[in-house]
Parts: structure tokens; C-alpha cells; sequence
């Protein structure tokens, strides 16, 4: 059962640079009833209280908003509960989103979160982005999202594949991992990562992907 109030929901998010509307509170804490009860079922994040789910899944999630525009079309890669890929619908409602989750009870938690905040434009795709990134005809996708998704070497160069020149990949990545990240994303131009407040080493990693043949900077 959930105790927290739309205001103790602000507080928790403070830390995080977060001004949701009343609106949008009342979106995430019905986005965050689903996932408690859901997660008694089927697993979908690790054992957490309400306050720790609002700051580890849904502040860390939103946080990219801070710095990054989203719009347009994004692709989010191993959806599992939606984090970032559906949380990011909270503040960016117009952002056309595809979820890929190969995981058919977690695709039916997504498709449910979907429903139950009213969110449209709203894709769930049972597949890898191995496979998705071979079988589409053209890149369209203006941001591709993942995070707690290992073999990022391979979801990058995936990812790369997926984007439209320009197009940005965003990563939430631990700082062993991302100690080698610019040696993985060769495509991109990556900016300085962003640590995630209140985590513990964790960052945020965005790179834009430039056309083929230009050489690397940062922006």
C-alpha cells in the first residue's frame, strides 16, 4: 500500500532539480502504485520502499530532462518496468516512445502502465536491439535510451544504427563502466557525464551521433 503523498513525492525529488506539476505527481505515484503491486508477481526492480523507488527509478530516470530536450522519437532498449524509457512520458507526454522488452510479462506491465496514465504514442516490442537494429529500413529514432543493460559495447554500436545523424544516445552507466566508454562509442561525440544525485558512482552519459567519416569532439 502506498503512504506517500503527492507532496512528500516533491520532496523526495528535490535533490534531482525537479519541478513536476501536480499533474504529473499524480501520473508518477499511479506509475509507482502499479509497479509495487505488480513487483509482488513478477520481477521487475529489486526490493525498495516507495521513497526509494521514487529516487532510484523515477528521479534518476527524469533527471536527463534537466539537460537534454527530449522530443521526437526515442527508442528505449531493455524497458524491463519502463525506466527510463516510459518515466520520461511523465514530463515529455509528446515524445513518441518505443519500448523494446523481450520479456512477455514485463511488456504486459508496460502496455498497463501505458494505459493506466493515459500515455499515448506508446510502442511495446517484444525484441532485441540486436534484431530490431537489422530489421529496420531506415533510422529514424532521435534518442536511444538504456539503463541496467549490460554489454553496452554492443548496445551502442546497435544503438548507432537505430539514430539519424545527430541523434543522441543517453546511457545510465556506473563509473567502471563508463571509464571505457569512449573507447566503445567511436560514432559519437560524447559531453561531459552528468553524476546522478544521491547514487553512488553513477552517471549519466549522452553522445550525439555525427555523420560517417567526421572525426571525434565533444559538444
Amino acid at each position: 500500500m502506498i503512504v506517500i503523498s503527492p507532496s512528500k513525492a516533491s520532496e523526495i525529488l528535490e535533490p534531482f532539480g525537479l519541478n513536476l506539476s501536480s499533474d504529473q505527481t499524480d501520473c508518477l505515484l499511479t506509475y509507482l502504485g502499479l509497479l509495487i503491486r505488480w513487483n509482488t508477481k513478477i520481477n521487475l526492480v529489486g526490493p525498495a520502499d516507495d521513497a526509494e523507488c521514487i529516487t532510484r527509478h523515477f528521479g534518476e530516470s527524469l533527471f536527463l530532462t534537466r539537460w537534454v530536450e527530449l522530443k521526437g522519437k526515442l527508442l528505449d532498449i531493455g524497458s524491463g518496468a519502463g525506466f527510463p524509457g516510459l518515466a520520461l512520458k511523465i514530463i515529455c507526454p509528446g515524445l513518441e516512445v518505443t519500448l523494446l522488452e523481450p520479456i512477455s510479462k514485463k511488456r504486459a506491465f508496460l502496455k498497463e502502465v501505458a494505459r493506466a496514465c493515459h500515455f499515448d504514442h506508446v510502442g511495446v516490442l517484444g525484441i532485441r536491439i540486436e534484431d530490431y537494429s537489422r530489421e529496420i529500413t531506415q533510422p529514424t529514432f532521435d534518442f536511444g535510451t538504456s539503463r541496467a543493460v549490460g554489454g553496452f559495447n554492443q548496445l551502442i554500436e546497435n544503438t548507432s544504427l537505430c539514430l539519424h545523424t545527430g541523434g543522441r544516445i543517453c546511457l545510465w552507466l556506473g563509473h567502471d563502466q563508463s571509464a571505457h566508454i569512449l573507447d566503445h562509442g567511436s560514432r559519437f561525440n560524447w559531453a561531459e557525464p552528468r553524476p546522478i544525485p544521491l547514487s553512488r558512482k553513477r552517471e549519466i552519459w549522452v553522445g550525439e551521433l555525427r555523420p560517417p567519416n567526421v572525426s571525434r569532439e565533444t559538444f
